[in-house]
């Protein structure tokens, strides 16, 4: 079938509109449910609009409260982590400055030098001496019961004395 048969089969359709018509034209559909701007209304304007889901802003709401927690938690959890490394160092550079207290009060007939390893013996009489000749060092000539282990040290650099090994 060409072009010709099919227009003498089908009538032509034209509509015009003319002025008073379009003046006279009332819209079948509600004024209150048309709208000039439908990109502004709040559900979709047509069967092929995207889908419009209002969002439940208690669910929102709960998962950013998650989240906020969760960071906050793992923050806290990790400072409290730093708090015990410092309390660490804290007391051991006490332990040092006690047992660099206790060794500068004992007897020593030397100069130490930074970072070589002494020994600190009690003596029977009560009093402490500092030495470079450790516990299994001693010759025949002095007594072992004169003197008593208590710890070998090494002198640092800030002059404190860190306890290498001591008697427990």
């Amino acid at each position: 079938m060409n072009l010709e048969t099919f227009f003498q089969f089908q009538p032509l359709r034209i509509f015009v509109i003319y002025p008073a018509m379009a003046d006279n034209f009332e819209n079948p559909i509600d004024k209150d449910k048309v709208t000039e701007n439908p990109h502004s209304l709040e559900y979709a304007h047509h069967v092929g609009s995207a889908l419009i889901k209002p969002e439940d802003k208690g669910k929102i709401k709960g998962r950013a409260i998650s989240a906020m927690e969760h960071q906050t938690d793992q923050q806290l959890t990790q400072i409290y982590e730093q708090m015990q490394l410092l309390a660490e160092q804290a007391k051991k550079i006490n332990q040092r400055k006690e047992i660099s207290e206790k060794i500068y009060q004992a007897e020593f007939r030397f100069e130490p030098i930074i970072n070589h390893t002494y020994h600190l013996y009690q003596t029977k009489v009560g009093g402490q001496v500092l030495s470079v000749i450790g516990p299994d060092e001693w010759g025949r000539s002095v007594r072992k019961d004169d003197f008593i282990w208590e710890a070998t040290v090494k002198l640092l650099a800030d002059h404190t004395w860190e306890v290498l090994r001591s008697n427990p």
